[in-house]
């Protein structure tokens, strides 16, 4: 990865940023550059007028459906001119959108008003009368009506008669009880309102919409929502038919917004003198010179291009290239969870997706279930899109291993496994399950130990956990181990070089801690302990590769022994479905182990991941869609 530096006429700004974009090759810099000499930051107005016209295209494009933004055959720089013009035809087509989103607005209101008088209207239903006369002031009488719940009726009918007043229950639903009190006004109007209030009494007043006989009023309700939606049903046709017409204005502003996208992306990165402007950033060395010479072919006024290496202090800024891959992408994907390599760390990538797909057909061998996860993500790739051949991937990993194995959803005697079946040597399983772990510690501390050195740390790749020195520990160790299980000793070589690299170990753990002696001889001891158990513990967490393996077998035998307990149908529909069972939940616990054990096991020892993804200027949102 190259710093290149663009010096360019502020004029051919908007052709630089294009030309970039088609390119795909070029992430701006924003860092402040010269600023006694280059004190102005290009295009704000320009960035203005594409921020508005953008946001009006969302409100628009909701509206007007395209068949997408495909670019021009022939691409041209966007000037402000062209900008503000479409900017102004998108704020009338958005004001349309608007005008007919408050319409639609207004009738939902409308029409949800009319849902709650219809509601309203149904607690009268039982009253054939003008409703009206239950309202307002009456000069002898005393009207009330109102809820209260139902088991208060009678207690309350026999309170309001001795207070000289009638109640008339006219419905009951659910829990309350809708009634009419009527008494003479007077002096006892107060002591009937102390003696509603006890019952629970709720008033329940009459809406002047509805103050007419319930029939007349329901009548007027049917029109009023007949209305209402004959309405919409215009305001919707005749939106219909002005989106139908726009289809090709809109396509043309989302073209202008697609081209005059990169040069708004430039922000603090280009800056300006005046007539002359730097443009900062960064790019990957081998396009350089296609770079040049498209922006020869380009640019009409001359310009230069100034490419140097990243500088020591600013590698933690540098964007990592990680290659597209179709295959590898959902894996990349999977790695972009724990995190972004910095610029010259190894792309775990490739590392990840051979090592899991691994893991995973030994962990889930069968021919059977693999085969079925082929089948499944094929049949699901619509839906798992970029996911689909990693799906594929395990699948296949999982249908050799079955191979090896000699594995048909649970079935070992159809034919003779080509290795071994899992459960006739458990010991050896875990043996190899060993083995594998430990090859893959080994590459995992020799890529720790690479990265260190790209990024000139030469004490930490020698000295430091997952260094030189700790590898070299670890491999004395286990030819150690090995020499005690084969021939009953340890081994004068081995023990040598073990006890070497702990002690060069420890005193390098003594050193970089500044503290008492007392305290630095025990947090060096305490970090030697555990650098050594980290091994230790990171290597034995590979035995769970061939435990499940074995689970993956016992659980197929747990499935056929339930399944012999059965009948001839019986039978067959247990092994179905334990088979499926073992699908998905194993198959989901092994995906799960197999990604700890690259995160913790592997990742963790060797990848920040605290690095930032190379993301070049392109035109790709147009076509996608974006606007």
């Amino acid at each position: 990865m190259k710093h290149v530096l663009f010096q360019v006429m502020t004029d051919d700004l908007p052709q630089v940023a294009l030309e970039l974009a088609q390119l795909g090759n070029f992430s701006p810099d924003f860092r402040p550059f010269d600023d006694d000499r280059f004190t102005l930051i290009p295009g704000q107005r320009f960035r203005d007028l594409h921020k508005q016209a953008a946001a009006r295209m969302a409100k628009v494009a909701q509206y007007v459906e395209t068949a997408g933004a495909a670019l021009p055959d022939t691409l041209h720089v966007v000037d402000e001119a062209e900008l503000e013009q479409t900017n102004e035809w998108l704020g009338k087509a958005w004001e349309h959108c608007s005008a007919f989103e408050e319409a639609m607005k207004n009738l939902d209101e409308e029409a949800h008003m009319v849902d709650q008088l219809e509601e309203v209207l149904r607690n009268f239903s039982a009253l054939n009368m003008d409703l009206s006369l239950l309202e307002g002031e009456k000069l002898f009488l005393d009207i009330r009506v109102g809820l209260i719940p139902r088991g208060n009726v009678q207690q309350l009918g026999a309170a309001v008669r001795l207070a000289d007043y009638f109640m008339f229950p006219f419905i009951e639903r659910g829990e309350n009880a809708h009634i009419i009190v009527v008494g003479p006004k007077g002096a006892r109007e107060h002591e009937l309102t102390s003696v509603l209030d006890t019952a629970g009494f709720r008033p329940l007043p009459i809406p002047p919409e509805l103050r007419d006989k319930p029939e007349n009023v329901k009548e007027e309700l049917r029109s009023r929502r007949e209305s209402i939606d004959e309405e919409r049903s215009e305001r919707v046709a005749y939106q219909e038919r002005w989106a139908r017409e726009q289809v090709e204005a809109v396509e043309r502003a989302r073209q202008v917004l697609a081209l005059s996208e990169p040069y708004v992306k430039l922000e603090a990165a280009a800056r300006s003198s005046g007539l002359v402007s730097v443009l900062s950033g960064w790019m990957p060395a081998r396009e350089l010179r296609r770079t040049d010479e498209a922006l020869s072919r380009a640019l009409s006024n001359p310009f230069h291009l100034d490419a140097r290496d990243p500088r020591p202090e600013e590698r933690h800024l540098v964007p990592s290239y990680m290659r597209k891959s179709a295959l590898l992408s959902p894996f990349g994907t999977l790695v972009k969870q724990y995190g972004i390599p910095r610029y010259g760390e190894i792309d775990p990538t490739a590392i990840f997706a051979v090592s899991f797909i691994a893991m995973f057909g030994m962990m889930f061998g069968d021919i059977g279930h693999g085969l079925t996860i082929v089948a499944a993500a094929l049949l699901a790739r619509k839906k798992l899109r970029s996911f689909t051949p990693f799906a594929v991937c395990v699948g296949l990993s999982a249908t050799l291993f079955g191979v090896l194995y000699g594995s048909v959803f649970g079935y070992e005697e159809l034919f003779h496994a080509v290795w071994i079946p899992p459960l006739s040597d458990p010991l050896y399983m875990l043996s190899v399950a060993l083995a594998w772990g430990i090859g893959f510690l080994i590459v995992i501390t020799l890529i720790a130990i690479h990265n260190r050195v790209v990024e000139r740390d030469l004490t930490r790749a020698v000295f430091d956990t997952n260094g030189v020195i700790s590898i070299t520990l670890y491999l004395g160790t286990l030819a150690g181990v090995f020499n005690l299980y084969r021939n009953g000793e340890f081994g004068l070589l081995a023990g040598l070089v073990a006890t070497l690299s702990l002690a060069v170990l420890f005193a390098y753990k003594l050193a970089e801690t500044t503290a008492p002696l007392g305290e630095r001889i025990l947090i060096a001891f305490i970090e030697t302990f555990e650098t050594v158990t980290g091994y230790v513990s990171n290597t034995l967490s590979f035995l769970r590769v061939a435990a499940f393996s074995l689970n993956h077998v016992a659980l197929a035998i747990a499935v056929f022994t339930l399944a012999d307990m059965m009948g001839t149908a019986g039978h067959l529909v247990t092994v179905v479905l334990g088979n499926l069972f073992i699908l998905v939940l194993e198959g989901a616990i092994v995906t799960i182990q197999a990604l700890r054990l690259e995160y913790y096991e592997g990742f963790s020892r060797f990848y920040s991941g605290d690095g930032y993804e190379f993301r070049p200027l392109t035109l790709e949102g147009a076509a996608h869609g974006q606007y």
